[in-house]
Parts: C-alpha cells; sequence; structure tokens
C-alpha cells in the first residue's frame, strides 16, 4: 500500500501542498480530482521524488521513500505517466519503450508481451517515430513504455487530456484490467468527472493544495465532488 502522510509541498514561498495524506491500495484505482492548479501533480511529483516535501512522510509497500531520489524510487517499483505524455517524439515506438529498462536488471530488459495485449496499435508502429503518432497513441505510448518497468505502482496524471473519445475509451479499458489484476496500485489524477467516477474505488479532491474530500467510491456525494470541478 502507498501511504501519504500529512505532506507539504513548497515552491519557493508558494506553499503547493498542505498537509495532504493519502493512501492508495493494489488492486484499486484511487482517483485525485480538481481543477486546475489545486496541486494534484505536485502531489504525484512528490511521490515519485520529482520535487521535494517539506514535512510530512511517504511509504510504499512498508519502506519509506522519504530522501530517496527518483531512480531508486523506480526500482522500488513506481512508475509515473506524466501529463503531456513527454516521449522522446525522434525515437521510434521501440526505442521509447525500451527507456523503460532503465531501472530494470539485466534479465528483465525484455517489453512483456503483455504490453502488445494491451495496445496492439503500438506492435504495428515499433519503427515509427513517436512524434509521429497522433496524440491518442503518444498517450498509449506513455502508458506502455511505464508498463515496460514492470510497476506496482502507477501513476498517471490526467490521461484522457486532449485525447479522441475512442482512444479514452482504450484506456479505461487497460486501467481496469490493470486494476483487476489485483497486483498493482493505481493512482490516476483526472479531472473528467465520469471517467474517474467509473474507475475509481477510492478517491479524494484538492482545492488550494488541500484535501477537501475523501473516501469510498460507493460513499461518493456526486453532487458535493461536481462542486469542486465545476469553474
Amino acid at each position: 500500500m502507498l501511504t501519504v502522510e500529512g505532506i507539504d509541498l513548497y515552491y519557493g514561498a508558494s506553499h503547493a501542498l498542505r498537509r495532504v495524506s493519502l493512501t492508495a491500495r493494489k488492486g484499486e484505482v484511487t482517483c485525485i480530482l480538481g481543477r486546475n492548479g489545486v496541486g494534484k501533480t505536485s502531489l504525484l511529483r512528490a511521490i515519485v521524488g520529482l520535487q521535494p516535501v517539506r514535512a510530512g512522510h511517504i511509504s510504499w509497500e512498508d519502506r519509506a521513500l522519504d530522501g530517496l531520489p527518483p531512480h531508486q524510487r523506480a526500482r522500488a517499483g513506481l512508475a509515473l505517466v506524466p501529463q503531456g505524455r513527454e516521449i522522446f517524439p525522434r525515437l521510434s515506438v521501440l526505442e521509447n519503450l525500451q527507456t523503460g529498462f532503465a531501472p530494470l536488471t539485466r534479465g528483465l530488459r525484455h517489453i512483456p508481451d503483455e504490453v502488445f495485449v494491451l495496445f496492439p496499435v503500438l506492435k504495428d508502429m515499433l519503427h515509427r517515430r513517436g512524434g509521429d503518432l497522433s496524440g491518442g497513441q503518444q498517450q498509449q505510448l506513455a502508458i506502455a513504455r511505464a508498463l515496460v518497468m514492470r510497476p506496482r505502482l502507477l501513476l498517471l496524471d490526467e490521461p484522457t487530456e486532449g485525447i479522441q473519445p475512442s482512444i479514452i475509451k482504450e484506456i479505461e479499458r487497460v486501467i481496469r484490467r490493470l486494476g483487476e489484476r489485483g497486483d498493482i496500485a493505481i493512482v490516476l489524477v483526472e479531472q473528467y468527472f465520469e471517467f474517474a467516477r467509473d474507475l475509481a474505488a477510492a478517491y479524494l479532491v484538492m482545492q488550494r493544495g488541500e484535501v477537501v474530500a475523501a473516501g469510498r467510491r460507493e460513499d461518493m456525494d456526486e453532487g458535493v465532488v461536481r462542486s469542486y470541478l465545476t469553474v
């Protein structure tokens, strides 16, 4: 289980996260909801070690992550699919996938068959440059690259952003399938309420760097959650 306890995060003098806590369990999707600029991405960056926290603690599988650099957290089983995808546009699809080998031991440095089961379109595009793919295909590539790392904790930052509806349905199917596998915890940052609601086992809502609502999906007050998402 991922446990985030009371973390504070600053950008200079700006207090971006205020005593934020979160838990995420294997076999479940935990959704983080909120408008733009409320701290959702900052929370993911804190979890993977890309942004230091001023206070609080983060642990994964009973191991404290506090102070560990990002590459050691990757070796501990954490993988981030960043907002905007951030694939390498001049590398081929195959080369982009192979960048996921970085935290793996030599014996694991191959692309799992499951990647092409989940994203069959990528198998036909292995030698195309990443920058030549559509936005939806690039998003699938970004998720596949993370899966190459054999993560036990997968963090997804707004995977539906700028994606056509047909690909959103494919990404929903993949996330659901990964969650049902039971051996991976998924943390999903999302603004698209219906997408998050349909996938979430647990949720939290953020506003101005704070958690303002949280709970299990079956106890969610949709009206309250929607009120924090509307502009």
